[in-house]
């Protein structure tokens, strides 16, 4: 793997923890540096941070608050 992947992978928690539990992503990475992209966007399905994820939050939180609000009527 190159030394500069390492260290951004390093900086977010989020996508070192994900190597850690999905170790064949070493191997990827050290076959393919390009791969890199791919491993971003796998994480970003894995914990939800792209913006249909959190658009889909969004509504349903604001579903909860409206049959809240239905309730307390």
């Amino acid at each position: 793997m190159l030394l500069v992947s390492l260290i951004e992978l390093k900086k977010d928690k989020k996508m070192w923890d994900l190597l850690k539990y999905n170790s064949y992503w070493i191997k990827n990475l050290n076959r393919n540096p390009d791969n890199i992209k791919l491993y971003k966007e796998n994480m970003k399905v894995k914990y939800k941070l792209r913006v249909t994820d959190k658009i889909n939050d969004f509504v349903d939180n604001m579903d909860i608050i409206s049959n809240v609000l239905q309730v307390l009527k």
